[in-house]
């Protein structure tokens, strides 16, 4: 029990809905010790620690290396020494993959270099390369009304406009649609390989890499992102209307290995065996050193849960899982760090997860919460309003329902679910990119990360509130 005064949620939890909210009352004093762990984040070091140490000792970690292997264990040591119980390593299997060497040029009349990365899990080409003539289509909707077989001999490129900058970072799913079936598809329409615009927002001659699907247990031919400078340039060789042909080389591979969840708890102490699940992922990709993406967000969560045990043991246990294999698609649904975990837990288990919440957008500010359905209005979403607001986050209407890659198995399981939105106006000039690194993170959002997480995590671990009850009847 903390030394601070805890009086708990008081509550009258009955069967809820979308339009009832749930009447529960708030204590002042709780909601002052929120605030009081808040304040205290705020002067945060440890977040920016860990960060700082994973990204320089590991470097990439993609998902089964012999470096995310690594991180792993040393990750699980930090833990313990910062107070953490129960730590432990979780091992699954997966395929992984290593990108090789890769090489990409317009031949012919108009020769020049290209920028590209493979995408991952797509299979190295022939030796020596492919080189075919390019043909351009708009959208993948595009691509896909192209009749089978018609890109026989032929490269497909896809060039579906530069992703917009957003503050929710909403463009980004209609680009991952065109990498992750975009391969498939071209291999049915005919094509030897398969090229796209590089998802990202920013200018630079630096592409985006990114995880591609799986068909049948394969990736059908290779594919490649295509830095947004040159996808300038070879659009608007092909808009001349000459045939434009292209050279194509890579040695990627796949190979089986093993990846792992790293799992701690901060213990509570009235009620130990309900748990707060704070997730992020260990993996990155290979290009730059998974600052942004994840490490920020396993410092976060980390720094989060420690600033909470400072304060005080709270009712319930916060558990902190950094995942492995967030990053990559597998040819079967079990190489997921997310998935491992739920296969771990027995049905009684599943049911004393309480909340869960994961960290997977970079670094910058958070700005808005998301609460569970049923749980937007009453007393507990005023509580971390007041907690909340004073650093600059909103709370929203719009419920959470479905987390991350990496909680998402739990959620869809039926664990409720929390978002703390992140500024991601900069995030897609970064991620999955060689400029993913540890001097793109600014130390100050970072506290207000770790500020939110802890003062909103508090309000819940020390509360009777049940939040499995908040959604609506069935």
């Amino acid at each position: 029990m903390s030394a601070c005064v805890r009086v708990s949620l008081l509550a009258a939890v009955s069967a809820l809905t979308l339009a009832a909210a749930p009447a529960l009352a708030q204590d002042a004093a709780t909601i002052r010790a929120a605030e009081q762990v808040r304040d205290s984040a705020l002067n945060d070091t440890v977040a920016m620690d860990y960060v700082t140490q994973l990204t320089t000792r590991f470097g990439p970690r993609p998902a089964g290396s012999a470096s995310e292997t690594a991180a792993a264990q040393w990750a699980a040591g930090y833990m313990r020494e910062l107070g953490f119980k129960n730590v432990h390593i979780q091992a699954f299997p997966l395929v992984g993959w290593e990108r090789g060497e890769e090489s990409a040029s317009i031949v012919g009349a108009n020769p020049q270099p290209l920028v590209v990365a493979a995408l991952g899990h797509s299979p190295g080409t022939p030796e020596g390369g492919i080189e075919a003539e390019v043909v351009r289509f708009a959208s993948l909707e595009a691509l896909q009304a192209a009749p089978d077989g018609s890109l026989a001999g032929k490269i497909a490129y896809v060039d579906a406009g530069q992703l917009v900058p957003m503050q929710s970072g909403a463009g980004y799913g209609p680009l991952t649609r065109i990498r992750g079936a975009g391969p498939a598809v071209a291999a049915q329409k005919g094509a030897l390989a398969f090229i796209m615009r590089s998802a990202g927002s920013d200018e630079h001659r630096m592409p985006h890499t990114g995880t591609t699907r799986y068909v049948d247990g394969v990736v059908p031919l290779p594919g490649f992102s295509l830095s947004a400078p040159d996808a300038d340039q070879l659009s608007r060789l092909v808009s001349y209307g000459d045939p434009v042909r292209i050279h194509l080389s890579s040695t990627a591979h796949t190979y089986e290995t093993t990846s792992h969840n790293v799992i701690g708890d901060m213990p509570g102490d009235e009620r130990p065996e309900e748990i707060i699940v704070l997730g992020s992922h260990m993996d990155s990709w290979d290009l730059g050193t998974g600052a942004i993406d994840d490490g920020a967000g396993g410092a976060i969560t980390i720094a989060a849960a420690k600033a909470i045990a400072e304060q005080g043991r709270t009712a319930r246990t916060v558990r902190v899982i950094l995942y492995g294999s967030e990053e990559v698609a597998q040819p079967t649904d079990t190489g997921n760090g997310g998935g491992a975990y739920l296969r771990s837990l027995s049905p009684e288990d599943l049911a004393n997860h309480v909340f869960a919440g994961e960290s997977d957008f970079g670094a910058d500010r958070v700005y808005a919460l998301q609460l569970p359905v049923g749980a937007q209005t009453g007393a507990f979403a005023d509580a971390a309003n007041r907690v909340l607001y004073p650093i600059g986050v909103l709370r929203t209407n719009t419920p959470e329902t479905s987390g991350g890659a990496d909680i998402g198995p739990i959620v869809r399981a039926g664990v409720p679910v929390f978002g703390l939105q992140q500024d991601g106006l900069r995030y897609f000039d970064l991620h999955h990119t060689a400029d993913d690194t540890l001097d793109k993170i600014d130390p100050v959002q970072l506290r207000q990360n770790v500020a939110a997480w802890a003062g909103l995590i508090w309000l819940v671990a020390d509360s009777d509130v049940d939040f499995r009850a908040m959604r609506p009847a069935e």
